[in-house]
């Protein structure tokens, strides 16, 4: 079951983690800051993307990609826990005493939030606790929080929001949403939801057809801009701000229909509004396809009609990183002064 986490808080320190653990899967606290995963695990959190780590059974060594978290164990320890990804999740068994309805498996596996609020018994104290349920986009891992810890906001986008279109939030249920109002000033309508693995009201677009390659929103960061989420990955801040600045960001931790991790680089065209999506870094192609500092005297001679006064009376074509006469014949082409043609008067 989750915990209450307050945002602004963390709940860990540091020093409080099990290093040693964390070193025998290939992780240190300088690996897991550059990855910019040490701020939602001390707040009490997931990490926002996958994790990439090595498991040494001595005979074999095993790599895979896991979200992590910390969690208090029952002596007050803190324990790192392993999310790691599945197919899909086991709608079929009990889930904390919940039998799983076909209504329920249907809104997991499509929008990725049950809709409802359910009791839902802890293993450990046999208590009864209202909650939502999520599927973890990202490891198709279930995810439960407590109804109590729910947080929904007044207003969402310029639209105040009635009593009872709070109520509808609180019970898990999707909202629709019209007349919103991004930044650009534009009126824009979607669903939304409280998500109980990100612990948020989200934007929920697509909804009939939402599947782990298609975005979600947390409300409070749609902008009618630039997505924070693509494929069901999170961008850090410092990623979204060159992101939506128009810059080519390389992103990690996406995963496909069938499971596979995989990356790439992804560029927000602002004029229309789309995201492009690339194996390869479109900008390493660009400098591939320009010419070297070696080749420019080259281009500028033979294809631009530039001419080079070093090789100016030379005939033939210049040749990669040719800047000089290139052998004796060249160098007597050079030295002759370039007769007129024109006619004699």
């Amino acid at each position: 079951m989750e915990n209450k986490t307050d945002n602004q808080e963390y709940r860990f320190q540091p020093e409080q983690i099990d290093w040693k653990t964390m070193e025998k899967f290939g992780l240190n606290q300088e690996k897991l800051e550059k990855m910019n995963a040490m701020d939602p695990l001390l707040r009490g959190f997931k990490t926002n993307n996958l994790i990439p780590i090595t498991i040494n059974l001595g005979t074999a060594v095993s790599k895979m990609d896991v979200r992590l978290s910390l969690q208090t164990g029952d002596t007050g320890e803190v324990a790192v826990h392993l999310h790691g990804i599945r197919k899909e999740p086991n709608l079929n068994l009990k889930f904390l005493g919940h039998d799983f309805t076909e209504e329920d498996k249907k809104n997991l596996k499509e929008s990725g939030n049950m809709g409802r609020v359910v009791d839902l018994v802890n293993p450990k104290t046999d208590e009864i606790i209202p909650s939502v349920i999520s599927r973890d986009r990202l490891t198709n891992e279930l995810v439960a929080y407590r109804a109590e810890y729910m947080k929904i906001p007044d207003e969402i986008k310029g639209i105040k929001l009635e009593e009872q279109q709070k109520q509808t939030l609180f019970e898990g249920k999707p909202l629709y949403l019209k007349g919103m109002t991004s930044k650009k000033g534009e009126l824009f309508e979607a669903t939304v939801q409280f998500n109980a693995d990100k612990r948020y009201v989200e934007f929920i677009f697509n909804n009939n057809n939402l599947n782990q390659n298609q975005s979600s929103q947390q409300v409070q960061n749609k902008d009618g801009e630039a997505p924070k989420i693509f494929r069901g990955k999170e961008l850090d801040d410092r990623q979204y701000e060159k992101f939506k600045a128009g810059e080519t960001v390389y992103v990690d931790g996406l995963v496909d229909s069938k499971g596979k991790a995989y990356q790439g680089y992804i560029t927000f065209d602002k004029e229309t509004a789309k995201t492009d999506f690339s194996f390869t870094n479109p900008n390493k192609l660009k400098e591939k396809s320009q010419p070297s500092e070696d080749h420019t005297t080259q281009k500028a001679v033979n294809s631009d009609g530039k001419t080079n006064e070093a090789t100016k009376n030379v005939k033939e074509p210049l040749q990669p990183k040719q800047q000089q006469p290139a052998n004796k014949q060249q160098e007597d082409q050079q030295k002759k002064p370039v007769k007129s043609r024109g006619r004699k008067i």
